[in-house]
């Protein structure tokens, strides 16, 4: 590959080329002067141009958060890399390099055309989240399997396609094989495809894309049956009830139990088991629904303080732009006034009460701010006791029916340690008319171990219920205390938000005032 920086040294992406990139690419009229004197904020720059640079790594672009545009093309860069901040970005040309493999590209989600023209890439994958592509170039690389084409099929959006100069161009069936498997292409290699030809293609590949589109649909399907299911975990989990919803916290008590599991094996345990678990799990199915009704009753809490404050504010915003509206309908007039005002001492009589009109507004500003803020303080403080009220009592209910899964361990627990120790007495006695697996038989060779053993399955269970319980409850007050904090730290930083347009505002009014020096006046 012929570069026409092949002769110069690899370069390094650093500020400095960043910023003569910057500064070269800028407006060069009156505005473009004045911002190479004060500087361009990379955060501002939407389209940045770096070819022909010799650039071998792509480093420090991280500054560029809000980029749009970026030219990297004709550079000797092998890996696509330190693009991740780039999340705005729509065009990239990476074409004319020695990159290797797709890679490095999956935050670009709003990426729509891409060119990697003339690399050395051999292989079409780890394009997934580019979901709005439109436009990708690929000719001039080292693509052979034609499976590379099928891979594109999720790309609903992409309409143009390059891939002359791949070994795969090169096949007898490769411009019908693309045209019938990608249906909605509209260009190819450059070329805008024949409605015709694509039909003709479609028909000779036809029950291939059959099966195709037959095995995409159980794969849709799949995926839209996962993604139902972690969207209902997820709000299982909003509730803190996650897998209460079933036998899975009875069936954990017995995972990791290997005394409980042998002791199963009893005459009349199994009856016992079935009789407890039914009852366990509808307890947890108590947790779990009291759970997703209080978890709702929250939200409504919530949704509504939200809407509160945002009508509170909102209110006040439109007070505030009265005042200012009324204030500068009188400021025209106020510096017209002062403009025209040909006695020195009358101009200084209406300086300085224009500057009192300034004060003023200032002040009722500064008050709409103020009651503002007391006001919100209080409705954050009636929300903060609503929600902990809520918490507070979700807490003690779940305790009380944790409690409920408690006792009916205890009770189990004392039933199974009385058919044991009668099981161990017929051992003793040789009256035992049931064939017990070995590992059972060596529990009953004296009354501690059978007693050990019942006790270490009944102190597995105990500590199930009681991890489910904290991790419950920890993560619940958790949740209430960060809400909260959030809340308050919100409402610290719109006030101050407020305060400082407040102040910028006044200040702004009261440079214009002194701006306006007698001289100007008098002229």
């Amino acid at each position: 590959m012929n570069r026409l920086c092949n002769s110069l040294e690899p370069r390094v992406m650093n500020d400095d080329m960043l910023k003569l990139a910057v500064g070269e690419q800028g407006p060069q009229e009156e505005a473009g002067q004045l911002a190479k004197q004060e500087g361009i904020l990379f955060k501002d720059v939407l389209s940045l141009q770096l070819d022909f640079q010799n650039i071998l790594r792509i480093d420090n672009l991280w500054q560029f958060e809000n980029l749009r545009k970026l030219q990297l093309d004709n550079n000797i860069i092998e890996r696509i890399e330190g693009l991740e901040n780039l999340t705005h970005l729509v065009w990239l040309d990476l074409s004319f390099n020695n990159i290797e493999a797709i890679e490095g590209l999956d935050t670009l989600v709003n990426l729509e055309d891409l060119s990697l023209f003339n690399n050395r890439i051999s292989k079409i994958d780890s394009l997934d989240t580019l979901v709005k592509l439109q436009v990708l170039s690929l000719g001039n690389n080292q693509i052979g399997n034609m499976m590379n084409i099928i891979y594109l099929r999720r790309f609903k959006d992409l309409r143009a396609l390059s891939l002359s100069g791949n070994p795969i161009a090169e096949a007898e069936d490769y411009k019908m094989f693309v045209w019938a498997y990608l249906p909605d292409l509209v260009y190819l290699d450059s070329r805008r495809i024949d409605d015709h030809m694509k039909g003709q293609a479609e028909v000779k590949h036809q029950f291939s894309i059959d099966e195709l589109k037959h095995r995409e649909h159980l794969i849709q399907a799949q995926q839209a049956e996962e993604q139902a299911q972690q969207a209902e975990l997820e709000e299982h989990q909003a509730a803190f009830v996650e897998h209460l919803n079933g036998s899975f916290l009875f069936d954990s008590m017995y995972a990791e139990d290997v005394e409980g599991s042998k002791l199963a094996a009893l005459h009349g345990v199994g009856e016992l088991l079935e009789a407890y678990k039914d009852k366990f799990v509808i307890i947890c199915l108590n947790i779990f629904e009291y759970g997703l009704k209080q978890q709702e009753k929250r939200r409504v809490e919530l949704d509504t303080f939200n809407a509160c404050v945002q009508e509170a504010v909102q209110e006040n915003r439109e007070q505030g732009k009265l005042r200012i509206a009324k204030f500068e309908e009188k400021h025209l007039l106020s510096l017209s006034a002062i403009r025209d005002e040909s006695d020195l001492a009358s101009m200084e009589a209406r300086i300085v009460a224009y500057s009192e009109d300034i004060t003023e507004l200032s002040s009722v500003l500064m008050t709409l701010e103020m009651q503002l803020v007391e006001q919100l303080e209080e409705t954050i403080n009636m929300f903060e006791r609503n929600i902990i009220d809520l918490v507070g009592l979700f807490v003690e209910n779940v305790q009380s029916l944790m409690a409920q899964c408690r006792d009916l361990e205890n009770h189990h627990h004392e039933k199974l340690l009385e058919i044991s120790i009668n099981t161990l007495e017929k051992v003793v006695k040789g009256e035992l008319d049931e064939d017990l697996p070995d590992d059972v038989r060596a529990l009953f060779v004296d009354k501690d171990t059978i007693v050990n053993a019942v006790g270490t399955s009944h102190d597995i269970h105990l500590l199930k219920i009681d991890n489910r319980e904290d991790e419950l409850v920890t993560r619940v007050n958790s949740w209430c205390t960060h809400l909260v904090d959030k809340i308050h730290k919100d409402e610290i930083m719109r006030n101050r938000k407020r305060v400082k347009e407040i102040n910028q505002y006044i200040d702004h009014m009261q440079n214009e005032l002194d701006n306006l020096d007698s001289g100007d006046i008098l002229d």
